[in-house]
């Protein structure tokens, strides 16, 4: 193990908090209308942190799955339901990764198509972010600032600040009155039923695997690589991990998990360089959940939205910005294709666009390069 694998600074610090505002919306959502315990939501969430930090001494997302945290959220599923669906994408995970089928689809998918996902996700988070901003533009336009200009310091980093202030802020507007004395929670035991586990793939499961697979598992991949080349982890691992932990969060208390791209360039752009990002993550999300669960959702809510927003709104940019290294030609078509087919529909129909765009047109130059060498041929 190096020192250098696990550096715990303010930096570091900054980082952990780079991806929260995926976090925030979805775990309000999954406790106040579906009713699962604050406290195996956050604890789970906090070990599959630092299990993944000690196991690749890296930044490593760990987010709720969308699809099915949204459905659960309109629907308003049961929380036994919620832990049947995290079982079941556990299930699917550790099977794709046993056959090989995600190795698989990574080696077809062409750059163009991982490039197209990631612009796509960065105008997500873009919008999302504007969104955000719009209760606030006073205060989203101060964070933005903030952040363009904290980001690279060591010893106030933006995010470390940007938290400072959002929290005094809601203490100021007296928004959290309704905070209980710490306590002691430790996650309860949570089962669930065999048909929980059918009936949440049908409702939202077999629409969340197409979407992990390209955003969780494939630009994930491909972020790493371009963050770390000499570190990479590959799709298959990422696929491992998603199944390991699905299989067991979901008996503590845990929702249903997985990597991300948006979360991993949220991480980065905040300062997260190593392991130790994970470690003081889990660690964060662990004290909250064993010491202030009964008070996690009223500190969540109170959290001026506007100062996630501006952070969603740059990471978006970033991950926007990595179209710049697309050669102008067909594949930069095949990410715009990708990206609008994406952000009309969503990102598993514009990976089928950019993948169908793809292949037909190298088939169709295969088919022009063989009759060019026919005529060519003496009669």
């Amino acid at each position: 193990m190096k020192i250098r694998d696990f550096e715990f600074n303010m930096r570091e610090l900054g980082g952990s908090m780079g991806d929260f505002g995926t976090l925030f919306p979805l775990a309000i959502g999954y406790i106040v209308v579906c009713g699962m315990d604050p406290a195996g939501l956050l604890i789970m969430m906090g070990l599959a942190n630092i299990a993944t930090g000690l196991i690749y001494h890296l930044p490593m997302p760990i987010e709720p799955m969308k699809v099915l945290a949204v459905v659960a959220i309109a629907q308003k599923w049961s929380p036994s339901l919620v832990y049947a669906s995290a079982f079941a994408m556990g299930t699917v995970w550790l099977l794709l990764a046993a056959t090989g089928w995600v190795e698989w689809l990574a080696r077809i998918t062409p750059k163009s198509v991982v490039k197209g996902i990631q612009v796509a996700l960065g105008v997500m988070l873009g919008l999302q972010g504007i969104k955000m901003i719009g209760a606030a533009w006073g205060l989203g336009i101060v964070a933005v600032a903030i952040v363009l200009l904290l980001r690279e310091n060591r010893y106030a980093p933006a995010a470390v600040v940007l938290a400072v202030l959002g929290i005094a802020l809601a203490a100021w507007k007296g928004d959290l009155a309704g905070i209980q004395p710490p306590g002691f929670r430790l996650p309860p035991l949570t089962l669930f039923s065999l048909h929980e586990v059918r009936d949440a793939m049908v409702l939202a499961g077999f629409a969340q695997v197409p979407l992990t697979a390209t955003n969780a598992v494939i630009a994930t991949a491909s972020l790493i690589a371009a963050y770390w080349p000499g570190r990479p982890v590959s799709e298959r691992k990422l696929s491992i991990n998603m199944g390991v932990m699905n299989l067991i969060l979901p008996f503590f208390g845990g929702m249903p998990l997985c990597h991300g791209a948006g979360g991993l360039a949220g991480q980065y752009y905040f300062g997260a360089r190593t392991g130790g990002t994970n470690l003081i993550e889990g660690a964060i999300e662990i004290g909250l959940g064993v010491f202030f669960a009964a008070s996690i959702a009223t500190l969540f809510q109170a959290f001026p939205m506007a100062i996630i927003g501006a952070m969603m709104l740059l990471v978006g940019f970033q991950l926007a910005a990595f179209a710049r290294d697309v050669r102008p030609g067909f594949d930069m078509w095949v990410v715009i294709l990708t990206v609008l087919v994406s952000l009309a529909s969503n990102m598993a129909l514009g990976f089928i666009a950019g993948m169908a765009a793809h292949w037909l047109q190298k088939i169709l130059r295969g088919y022009l390069k063989r009759e060019k060498m026919a005529d060519m041929e003496p009669r």
